[in-house]
């Protein structure tokens, strides 16, 4: 198992890309459509454990104002067993959780899957000794690399 988390953490490494680098914000290239890879990223999510709260579809949301954005999906998620000891190190985390992933694509067509990295997150909130920042890291990278498979 520890094998197969390295294997995604360096896959993940060869497909994030620093052109559109935010500080904490991982971002990985998808061959699949927005929809396609939001859908799969959900599925996993679920299949992972994780409480799916909301889905929320700003394109739709832009039409409604006459406006016009490339397809761009947030999906909030997240389970106690994760987000409780985060909020254990530092109360104010809660108001990063729970978790989010953004699909989008690009001016290019490029789509990408985005999320913070939790490890960012406890440093934020000036705890960076928080252990379990770490294995949520591996769980997001891990769910991203098995949701840009083609």
């Amino acid at each position: 198992m520890k094998a197969l988390n390295v294997i995604y953490g360096l896959a993940l490494l060869f497909v994030i890309s620093n052109a559109n680098a935010v500080e904490g914000l991982i971002s990985v290239k998808s061959p699949l459509s927005a929809k396609a890879t939001m859908d799969k990223f959900e599925l996993l999510a679920k299949n992972k454990g994780l409480n799916i709260f909301a889905r929320i579809d700003h394109a739709v949301g832009a039409k409604k104002v006459d406006k016009e954005l490339n397809p761009t999906e947030v999906l909030i998620f997240g389970n106690p067993k994760g987000g409780t000891p985060l909020m254990e190190c530092a109360q104010t985390i809660g108001i990063d959780l729970p978790l989010k992933a953004l699909v989008w694509e690009d001016a290019q067509s490029q789509v990408w899957l985005s999320y913070n990295d939790p490890t960012y997150i406890v440093k934020r909130h000036n705890v960076p000794n928080c252990l379990v920042a770490k294995k949520l890291s591996n769980v997001l990278a891990g769910l991203a690399a098995k949701t840009v498979e083609p």
